[in-house]
Order: structure tokens, then sequence, then C-alpha cells
């Protein structure tokens, strides 16, 4: 292995790595990192005979200046002051890389990649991260150890030293060679990072927590989801049902052997009481602070932990931050990912239509217990006539024809609720469903929904539900949530995703209160899995690993700490109860006797090592040292003897690679130069003695050469 491309190799490693941590923090958008990506491979393919070009070192120096330029126009602009900072070290690392020159440029790299990664600790903390973490680890050490060696072997040679022969330092040589670096060197460099990362370790799970609130700069990033803003344009619904991206985990308790492998639980989020002919909104916009009692918030009433039946959300972060909820949820209790450490904890915020919205410190998302109602569940508050007549109120465009196809559907219906699944069960039917729906771009989109085209998305089905119903006196409102998700073999969560995003009714029933109908065909309305087989069991690993990661690691807090030492005091408690040895020994003389053992293990490892070693093997003797000045001087015989042959060697040429290409060239006297060079060789690398009748027959043929030179020089003249 060569030298100067195993060190090239582990350097591109490190700055890759670091370059991910920061492009997969989402603070970048979308654009910028697809660019520094691009640049970073653009970057690393171009050949080290171009990056010393005068251009490239022009670039080199002019492009960090414009770079901070343009970054401090837009700071000034009102730019956010943490993207511009990240997006200037990332595009700072691809200029580095594309006009490196040597080892000290690759010493900026390395730096430069180990401040990325530390800003991948404050920006993401993901499970990306910490992969790119683990690869840092394996590569630091070999690319820190091969770093220092270059910069010391091109110090040397700036500086003209000579070797211990007298000859000049051949530093191309030295990045050209396969023996300066071998498999050993990179097997033990590799193996270091398993004693940093267990050091690592025992900092992270021993070292006091102080909560996650301290990084400030960690602020709201979140991907903004359609369809939970306090407007919802009937024409302007995107894609709901495309988007993979995880919005929060459920986990629910008691499932059976055999979960099903997708599941409906229609999570609520918020819901909108007038509707102008396009679009939903709410006619309420006051919010106030949630009855709450400790980590406790009241929905209909307080939790009762010994009787209620419960699921946990993990909630991820999302914009504007709306908890979703159960129809029958009637309590919650907030379980925050990480211990504040400026101010409060989460604060729910009660809004209208029961909606619940949070306010935190952080952007990790929110973890929460939500407690179901019983059977017994005292009935809900009739509505007031207010309230009643604000369910009514329909928009002035809603058409004689809606009104009429209303009322024919629910003819002879005797009951709210039965006229409430007649339009529910003629709208399943009759109608398909569309996300490119053309009823959106139309002056009326619900008459054109339910007249013409007769197809669109769930939320043309719930505005035709919901306003027919109006139209027969009947109180209703639009709501828009998470429908279900799928479930996940190695987390045990059902995973929801953004594509899981759906809008019903609920339907006011007297005595029943709020009742949730779902107008959209019920397979459209199922939630959904695009992909299965193999990439579905990858999926479900990848999203189960990085719920661990998030939970275990990143919401790593003071509480999980406490009860992991209580845990290990607990299992060497039951241990101690059930071994007559340790039941007699004290935790403090449990501890001393495991440091008096890993001493000894690690006394005797070493000398055991020392005794398998041959105290002369490997170390030059004065004996080799003086073959391999004999030898040099040998050689340098046989230099003058080639240059006044015509065939002088390169300094950047190895000698044995110049005998050999003699030899190729067909030159009458490479056989002797290529015996006499490997000789040289041989005694002054490769530790072989230089006996003293190998000395005379060296000198004795480069005589012969030197006279062969001059007859030819005779002959010439």
């Amino acid at each position: 292995m060569r030298f100067g491309v195993i060190h090239r190799i582990m350097t591109d490693a490190l700055a890759v790595l670091g370059l991910l941590a920061l492009t997969t923090s989402g603070e970048l958008n979308r654009w910028i990192s697809g660019a520094i990506l691009i640049g970073m491979v653009v970057a690393l393919f171009i050949p080290e005979r171009y990056q010393d070009h005068g251009f490239m070192r022009r670039l080199g120096f002019t492009a960090p200046l414009l770079l901070l330029t343009v970054q401090t126009t837009r700071l000034f602009l009102g730019g956010s002051i943490l993207s511009i900072a990240v997006e200037f070290a990332a595009a700072l690392q691809v200029v580095r890389l594309a006009t490196r020159r040597g080892a000290a440029h690759d010493q900026q790299v390395i730096v430069l990649a180990l401040l990325h990664l530390i800003a991948g600790t404050v920006l993401g903390g993901g499970l990306a991260y910490g992969m790119c973490f683990l690869g840092f680890l394996v590569v630091a050490p070999g690319a820190l150890v091969l770093s220092h060696l270059r910069r010391e072997v091109e110090g040397n040679y700036r500086q003209g030293a000579r070797d211990r022969t007298g000859l000049p330092v051949d530093v191309p040589r030295i990045l050209r060679s396969r023996r300066v670096i071998g498999k050993n060197f990179l097997v033990a460099t590799c193996l270091l990072s398993i004693p940093i990362f267990l050091f690592t370790a025992m900092l992270f799970v021993l070292f006091p927590r102080v909560g996650l609130s301290l990084l400030l700069l960690n602020h709201s990033r979140p991907e903004r989801m359609i369809g939970f803003s306090d407007r919802v344009d009937l024409g302007g619904v995107g894609k709901l049902r495309s988007d993979p991206t995880i919005a929060m985990r459920v986990d629910i308790p008691d499932l059976p052997a055999e979960p099903p492998p997708r599941l409906a639980l229609y999570l609520r989020g918020t819901a909108f009481d007038q509707y102008d002919g396009r679009a939903w909104s709410r006619s309420k916009k006051l919010r106030i602070a949630a009855d709450s009692h400790g980590s406790n918030v009241r929905i209909r009433r307080f939790p009762n932990p010994a009787a209620d039946r419960t699921i946990i959300i993990d909630l991820e972060p999302i914009e504007p931050p709306v908890l979703f909820l159960p129809p029958d949820a009637v309590a919650l209790k907030l379980m925050p990912r990480g211990t504040p450490l400026l101010g409060g904890g989460p604060t729910v915020l009660r809004g209208p239509e029961d909606e619940l919205k949070y306010a935190s410190l952080d952007d990790r998302g929110l973890r929460y217990e939500v407690f179901l109602a019983g059977k017994d569940e005292a009935p809900p508050p009739r509505l007031s006539a207010d309230d009643r007549d604000r369910y009514l109120r329909l928009p002035a465009d809603v058409t004689p024809r809606i009104r009429q196809l209303a009322r024919s559907w629910t003819g002879g219906a005797k009951t709210d609720f039965e006229t409430a699944k007649r339009l529910e069960e003629r709208l399943r039917t009759d109608y398909k469903y569309d996300l490119e729906s053309p009823s959106g771009a139309t002056d009326n989109p619900l008459d054109h929904f339910l007249f013409d085209s007769k197809r669109g998305h769930c939320e043309f089905y719930s505005t035709a539900m919901a306003v027919m119903l109006r139209s027969v006196g009947i109180p209703t409102r639009n709501v828009t949530g998470f429908i279900g998700g799928t479930y996940n073999r190695f987390g045990g969560f059902y995973a929801v995703r953004q594509g899981d995003a759906h809008s019903w009714v609920e339907v006011y029933i007297e005595r029943r209160g709020w009742t949730r109908f779902d107008p959209t065909p019920p397979s459209d309305a199922a939630p959904r899995s695009e992909i299965s087989g193999v990439l579905a069991f990858m999926r479900d690993l990848v999203e189960a690993s990085a719920q661990r990661w998030n939970r275990h690691v990143v919401g790593y807090d003071f509480k999980q700490q406490v009860s992991l030492f209580r845990n290990v005091k607990n299992r060497y408690a039951t241990l101690k109860s059930r071994s007559d040895v340790l039941s007699a020994l004290s935790p403090q003389r449990a501890a001393i006797l495991l440091i008096g053992l890993a001493l000894v293990i690690g006394g005797v490892v070493w000398i055991r090592r020392n005794r398998k070693k041959d105290p002369g093997k490997g170390a030059p003797t004065e004996q080799t040292e003086r073959d391999a000045r004999r030898a040099a001087e040998l050689y340098r015989a046989l230099e003058s003897v080639m240059l006044r042959l015509g065939v002088p060697r390169v300094p950047s040429t190895p000698p044995l690679a110049h005998a050999r290409a003699l030899d190729e060239m067909g030159h009458p006297a490479a056989d002797t130069i290529v015996s006499l060079t490997q000789m040289y060789i041989d005694a002054r690398f490769g530790g072989k003695p230089l006996t003293e009748e190998q000395r005379t027959r060296f000198l004795d043929q480069t005589r012969e050469l030197k006279r062969s030179g001059r007859v030819v020089e005779a002959k010439a003249a």
C-alpha cells in the first residue's frame, strides 16, 4: 500500500464524514446540501498534479475571501447567523479539498472535519450523526499519524536534510513507497478507536447531565406539514400520501402476538368551524394555558393512572407544534426529551376547536403519554346555542343543487347518526380518490367535485360531508390529523408518516358528543406502506435504531442517568444476595479488587509481550549502518559513471526503477547496472551484509563500465 495514497484516502474519509455530519443535520436546505455534496465529490477527484497549478493556488486564496464576503453580506441582510456559519464552514472544506497541496493543507482538512463533527453534535445529533461519529473514531487515529509523518517528511525535504548515508531525502519516493505503511499499521491505528470509544462512552454515561436546553443554538428547523396551520385551502393541499418522513411513533401496550401491520388510529390535530367556499379556518383565535398539574394536562379530566388505558406518542418536531390525540383522549402526561437547564419544561396551550399546542425551548419534539376514556366516562356537555349556530353556518355560494343532493341522499333517515352514515356511505362509493383533482382550480371547488369531476383528495370528501350535513341542520366541523401508521417489527411501535396526514369530519350527535365520520373511500383512507419486502425490513431497522438513538443518546438526561445507576446497584445487590463471595465484599472492596485484577492482567500481558520480543530484532546494528554507508558510497560512484555514459538518474526516480528502465531500453550496460543497483538496495535497505568480496566486485564492475564509457568517447572523437 502506497504511503501517499493511504494518507489521502484516510484524510478524504475524515472530510467526507465531517461534511455528512453537517449536511444531515437539517440546518442546510436541500439545494445547499446538494451543492456541497456535489462540490465535495468533484474536489475529491481532482488529480494532485492539477492542484499545484497556478490557477488552483489563486483559487485557494481568493475563494475563502469571496465566501466570507458573501456570507457577511447575507448576515447584514438579516440571514440566520447559524445557517450562514454552517454553509461557510462546509464550503470552506470543499475549497480546501480542491486546492490542497502537501501535508500542511491536509492537516487543515482534518481540523475542519473535526470542527464539522463538533458542529453536527449541536445541530443534529441524530442516527446519521452517530454513524459519522463512529466512522470518525475509526479513521481519525490513522489519519492523524499519517498526516504528522508526512508533515515531518516534507519538512525535512524543504530544509534540504540528508539521510544517515548522506544522500538527500527523496520525498516523492517515500510517498510512493509500499514499505512505509502495512496492514499491521492500519489495523493497529484503527483498533485505537476501541479504547477511545470506551473512554468517551464512560464519560457520556458518568458525566452529570445538564439538559438539552443549554444548546440554545439548536433552534427550530422542522419540516412544515400541510394541513395543520390556521387555514386549509381546498385547492391548495399537496400530495399528502407520498411523503415517507416519520411524524410520530406510537407505542400501544398489550398488542397481540401478531400485531396488525397497519392500524387506523385517527390522531386528531386540529379542527375548523368556518368554511368560506374555498378554504377552512377558525372563527376563534384565542389560546390559553391548558389546565395542568405538574406534567399532567387536563383535556376532559385529570388522569387516573390506576384505571386509564394509555398509549405513548413520540412526536417529531413539526411546525406548527400541534399535539395529536386519539378521539377518546381525556388527559395527557408530558415526557420531554431531556431535562431543561434554563426555564421550565414544555408548556401546553389550549386553542379553539379543542386544539392543543406545545411550546418548548428546543425543537426536539415531544414525548407524551395519553390517557384514554373508560366505558363509564361521563357524557360530554351539550352544545350552546351560539356554538350550534356556528357549526351550522354555510357560505353564501353553496348552490341549491348541493342542498338538494344532501336531502335526496338522507331522505327517510330518522336520526342524525343515520343521516351522517348515509352521506358517508354515498361519498365512499360514488366518488373516486384523486390527488390531482381538477376541482381545486375552479371557482366553486365543492360544487365541481360533487357534480362534475367526482374525484378528489380527502379534503374534498370531508368538506362535502360537512357542508351537506350543515345544509340539513346537523352541526359539523372539519378535522385534520393523521389516520394511522405502519407497525415496526424491531421497535414495537406504529410509525406514523407525513404521508398518513388525513382529513375527516366530526359530527355532533346528542348524548354522544362529537363523533368521527370518514367519507373518504376506505382503501384510500387507510394508512399506506409504499414499500415491502427487503426494503421494508431495512426501513424498519433504521427507524427503530433512530428511535433508540434519540431516546437513549440524544435524550439521555439526569433521570435516565439516575435510573441507570439504580439498575446497576440493584443488579449488584441481586448478585450479592446469591453469591457467598460477593456477600462478604463491600462495594469499595469490590472496586479495589477489580482495579487490582485489571492491573495484574495488564502486567502479565506486558511481560509476555516483552519476553517474546528479540531485543536486537529490528534495531540497526553498527555493522548494518556501516554497510549501508559503504553501499551509498558505492552507488554514488555508480551514479557518476552513469552520468559519463549519458544515462543519469533523475533524483525523483528510484534507483531500481532507473536501472530497469535502462534494461527495457536495451542499453548495453543495463545488465551490469541492474545487478549493481540490486546489490546496493539489499545492503542499504534490506539489511543484508556487504562483504568485502561484494564491495570489490562492485568497484571492479564500476571501473569496467567507466572504461567502456571512455572507449565509446574515443570512438566518437
